[in-house]
């Protein structure tokens, strides 16, 4: 009976955020080990699920740079990282635009689809929303370093997403961009989270990946912050406390605040539920970024 109670209790304290954001649009990026664990995938995608059947409307976007990784050592190519970035020739970007099609955006379209959702998968073979420019990196003595068919996100078809999300249906976006010149740019995942998030100005973005948001000391697992502002994240910025993996996510947060979303999340997908934990729930479970007041 005290189990059942507290079911109805959890019920009860979701119902205020259902009523709140029913129709509103989440952007829901999928990122690092919680792609690689078909389990943990799973049930993350049983989650976005739920916000859709209880009137929501979640847009995913997935990168896959493990999976690439391994491909390319398959394919006996080794990895070349220029300032963090994959440098992609044109059989790097044929392997992972393949990867990304086949091994993620495909089968977590066919998970949706047993969970009872219509999904649909926005990549570059198919119906792309990303646009980019190639990228190009500053080097030490000030010269541009050259990162081959890498780019940044400049433009995206909201007007395509919004219209999937009011037929119901949940866009799956592959972070493989059209360039604004012809050809194909592979560009950073948690970049393009940001870069869709606000041009459709979503209600939420939501960053999922292994890491347990972001921590005043990086070493101590008990310095985790639950809410943090635009102003408190730039200046851990300048202070060097986020640095390397978390800095896109970060940027492409403060990105979505810029453009007008209302909140933010980085959480951990390996806590079960955590998605759900994270906007259905007074506390939460990862660290929420917001504009300044």
């Amino acid at each position: 009976m005290e189990e059942a109670i507290a079911k109805a209790g959890a019920l009860i304290e979701a119902m205020e955020y259902i009523r709140q954001f029913r129709g509103k649009i989440v952007v829901v990026k999928l990122g690092g080990s919680v792609l690689d664990d078909e389990g943990l995938r799973k049930k993350l995608l049983v989650d976005i699920a739920f916000m859709a059947t209880v009137g929501m409307q979640p847009i995913i976007v997935h990168g896959g740079g493990k999976a690439i990784t391994k491909a390319m050592e398959q394919a006996g190519l080794e990895p070349v990282w220029v300032q963090g970035r994959r440098y992609t020739d044109e059989r790097t970007l044929t392997i992972a635009e393949r990867t990304l099609i086949d091994k993620i955006n495909t089968p977590i379209c066919e998970t949706l689809k047993e969970l009872g959702c219509e999904s649909t998968g926005l990549h570059s073979l198919s119906s792309c929303v990303l646009f980019a420019e190639p990228l190009r990196l500053a080097g030490k003595d000030g010269r541009k370093l050259d990162v081959g068919l890498v780019g940044e996100v400049v433009e995206v078809n909201g007007h395509l997403l919004k219209t999937f999300c009011d037929a119901g249906t949940i866009p799956v976006i592959a972070p493989i961009a059209l360039g604004k010149t012809g050809g194909k740019l592979n560009v950073n995942a948690d970049s393009a989270a940001g870069e869709v998030a606000a041009a459709i100005v979503a209600e939420k973005l939501v960053m999922v990946s292994d890491t347990h948001g972001i921590r005043t000391n990086i070493d101590d697992p008990e310095s985790w912050v639950s809410s943090l502002d635009e102003k408190q994240i730039k200046k851990m910025i300048e202070d060097g406390i986020i640095t390397d993996a978390m800095f896109p996510k970060v940027e492409a947060c403060i990105k979505a605040l810029d453009a007008g979303v209302k909140k933010t999340h980085i959480i951990d997908g390996r806590i079960e539920h955590s998605v759900l934990l994270e906007i259905y729930t007074n506390k939460g479970v990862g660290t929420q970024i917001i504009k300044t007041k």
